[in-house]
């Protein structure tokens, strides 16, 4: 098979939770374990640090792995989905997986395909760890898909455990609690592992206390030991003291992921270095900061306040989910324009009246869907948007809206694309 072949037969054969939602996945680890151990357990091969969370898992995931490369750790990288390329999923120190790997590897597992019908992420998740082997990488950082107990990563024993944040996503598999949802990302808590919990909360504190006790796991909040201050905006670097409570010593960072929520996720990465440096790793603060001032160079990062356009100012944001929203409204608030026009996608299964309710009023909107079976027609979300109170115009992708929004834009104005993974991995380079 070619490439585009190998692809075609991944996409069409496998169920696909970008696809069909929660009917992809299986509620269990037997598929994964299953592959993995057809693979001869490559996942025993390396050390990893697994990284779960409702929002700010991909970005810590990129900033810990830009560190460990900066710092001369051959490093593999997991994360999903991808916005353009299938290969953004699998990474070697910043290189996506070779096209080559990918052809071989779903040959040489179409048997135990064909037997066991595995999901996209189940075969996914095997063919990141048979390459993470077989390159000897030092150390992989590894993200969840969605939740963590019954994740198909949450069959490695990783150095650290890190949980970003719990918010309200995917209740329909995780639950419709905090505390529910908590104890699903807990899942990746393992056997005397050192847990690093990125935002402490009251609803979800004592669910991470209590399994990281049944584990005999220590357990660290890194917002009360870390916190950032002084924080500013300069030249698209996000610039911040990042502070230890205990002794109130700091470290400057330039970060080159400037949106403001990055903060959180940034006091996250602080805990995590520390955490490593415990463990051995040999992290000199010097490449630490140059890594964070390099972490979309280093690693391939896209979607997080990325601006592609100047006069006006474009930006995409992957923020889908009500404490995404939460979190991009407060950067808008921050941000300098004239008029704000926000091109929005979304997908069925999100809570969509909730995130609606968040958005400002006095934006122009429009309202699109990306091209899979799981988005919310455009005309479903603008007569939703309606009866929230937002004036726009529905599109039917979101090249054509983003065409609209920058025929009406003045150079001062912002554009805003945001709503969906899958919205903006379609948005194509912008020509004027």
């Amino acid at each position: 098979m070619t490439y585009t072949e190998t692809i075609e037969y991944l996409f069409s054969r496998l169920p696909m939770f970008s696809r069909m939602g929660a009917a992809a996945i299986k509620s269990d680890l037997v598929n994964t374990r299953k592959i993995c151990s057809w693979l001869n357990d490559p996942q025993n091969k390396f050390k990893s640090i697994h990284v779960a969370g409702t929002n700010g898992k991909g970005s810590c995931s990129h900033m810990i792995a830009a560190i460990l490369q900066e710092c001369g750790y051959k490093t593999g990288l997991y994360t999903s989905p991808h916005l353009k390329d299938f290969r953004e999923r699998i990474r070697l120190n910043g290189e996506m997986i070779s096209k080559d790997f990918v052809i071989s590897f779903t040959e040489k597992i179409k048997p135990l395909i064909e037997e066991i019908n595995p999901s996209f992420f189940e075969l996914t998740v095997g063919m990141a760890f048979e390459y993470f082997a077989e390159q000897r990488v030092d150390v992989a950082v590894i993200e969840t898909g969605l939740g963590g107990r019954l994740d198909s990563t949450n069959v490695i024993v990783p150095e650290l455990s890190v949980i970003t944040n719990i918010g309200m996503d995917h209740m329909n598999i995780l639950g419709d609690t905090l505390p529910l949802i908590a104890a699903e990302k807990a899942g990746i808590i393992k056997h005397k592992v050192t847990a690093i919990i990125g935002e402490s909360r009251d609803e979800t504190d004592e669910v991470f206390l209590s399994i990281a006790a049944e584990r005999h796991a220590p357990i660290v909040f890194a917002d009360k030991r870390f916190y950032a201050s002084d924080w500013q905006h300069n030249n698209g670097f996000l610039e911040t003291n990042i502070v230890n409570a205990h002794d109130q010593s700091r470290v400057s960072y330039q970060l080159d992921l400037p949106g403001y929520y990055q903060l959180k996720n940034l006091v996250t990465v602080s805990e995590t270095i520390h955490q490593l440096r415990a463990k051995k790793f040999e992290l000199p603060q010097e490449k630490v900061a140059r890594a964070l001032k390099l972490v979309k160079k280093l690693t391939g990062l896209h979607g997080r306040w990325e601006v592609i356009h100047q006069h006006p100012q474009v930006v995409l944001d992957v923020a889908h989910n009500e404490d995404g929203m939460k979190q991009l409204v407060n950067q808008i608030e921050l941000s300098d324009y004239r008029q704000l026009h926000i091109i929005i996608g979304m997908v069925k299964d999100k809570e969509i009246d909730k995130v609606l309710a968040l958005l400002p009023a006095k934006a122009e909107y429009y309202f699109t869907r990306a091209q899979i079976p799981r988005a919310l027609p455009e005309n479903v979300l603008h007569q939703k948007a309606t009866a929230s109170g937002l004036k726009g115009e529905a599109y039917t992708d979101v090249n054509n809206a983003l065409k609209a929004a920058m025929s009406k834009a003045s150079k001062e104005d912002l554009i805003l694309v945001c709503g969906s993974v899958f919205v903006v991995g379609e948005v194509l380079p912008v020509h004027t």
